[in-house]
């Protein structure tokens, strides 16, 4: 015969009285009172961005090569172009940091300053992209019909051409520059953005404050500046940052096989070109600077660009 557990609980219902409950007093003051602060639109996308430590990383490292751009070459002891044959390829030491290259450089200075030129190259090519893609997406898309259609051919047709042959061809006809990189960079750089500020005014152009200010009898460009645009600028900000890194690769490019920056002037690219002797000889140091920097460079402005996409977000904005 089986035993009974003697321990167990009495499970019995429990009959539920008023002395059970205890009644909250009511406070007006406090039902008043907003628990959470209220943040505007760019605070809450930094706030979720600074969550976000690959992208902090990368935000941080862009800060610091910028930095070292504008100050490095002027902390260095040595030239830029200051040549010295007796100490070429010279390692890494306590007088030159990152070594020596073939014509006895150093490699430290002419780091920072070919830093200078591929930020500036990639920030004026990217920026003169976000300028006309802006003007000529937002009246694309913002008058629509004919006009839409007839502008977005002309979108599709440079869509369809080589963009990097349409860049060597220009740079061969006006000669390398750091101007002509800057404008064979934006002939056709520009069609992305256009269509990206296109997608997001049609999305907008039919909301009710577009259609108040029409009713207004507000003109086309102030529409589109004051109530198209600040909606549109999470797109833009995060194609900026991913169209920086594209630029600053297409002029380390352009420079290695002798169509951008000409010697003896630094840019990632001309170093690059410089150290290929350099490597069946062992001189690692010449190539690992320039080659470092153009990889983490495209690096932190892509997981920032990814960041900002997140952070800029509207549907993940609590």
């Amino acid at each position: 015969m089986a035993s009974v557990d003697t321990n167990q609980p009495d499970r019995s219902p429990v009959e539920v009285t008023d002395d059970l409950f205890r009644w909250k007093e009511r406070d007006k003051e406090a039902a008043e009172t907003v628990s959470r602060p209220s943040l505007s639109y760019w605070k809450d996308a930094w706030q979720r961005l600074r969550k976000n430590k690959l992208a902090m990383g990368g935000l941080i490292f862009l800060i610091f090569l910028t930095l070292m751009a504008i100050f490095g070459p002027i902390i260095s002891p040595h030239d830029v172009n200051e040549q010295d044959l007796p100490n070429q390829y010279q390692p890494p030491s306590a007088e030159h940091w990152f070594g020596t290259d073939s014509a006895g450089r150093d490699v430290f200075t002419r780091t920072w300053y070919g830093a200078r030129i591929s930020l500036f190259v990639g920030l004026m090519a990217a920026l003169i992209d976000v300028g006309i893609g802006i003007i000529y997406g937002g009246i694309s898309g913002y008058k629509g019909g004919r006009t839409d259609s007839s502008m977005m051919r002309i979108v599709e047709i440079l869509y369809g051409l080589p963009y990097l042959l349409i860049v060597i061809l220009l740079l061969v006809v006006l000669g390398p520059s750091l101007a002509t990189i800057i404008i064979a960079l934006s002939v056709t750089g520009w069609v992305g953005m256009a269509r990206i500020v296109r997608g997001q005014v049609l999305q907008i152009k039919n909301y009710e404050f577009v259609l108040a200010s029409q009713s207004f009898g507000a003109k086309t460009f102030r529409i589109i500046r004051k109530n198209l645009l600040p909606n549109t600028m999470g797109p833009i900000i995060v194609s900026l940052t991913l169209t920086v890194p594209s630029a600053i690769f297409a002029e380390a490019f352009l420079s290695f096989i002798g169509l951008g920056i000409q010697a003896p002037h630094a840019s990632w690219g001309v170093m690059t070109n410089d150290a290929l002797g350099a490597i069946l000889s062992g001189d690692w140091w010449v190539l690992f600077a320039p080659a470092f920097f153009i990889s983490v460079t495209m690096f932190a402005f892509n997981v920032l660009g990814d960041g900002l996409q997140d952070a800029l977000d509207p549907k993940l904005r609590k």
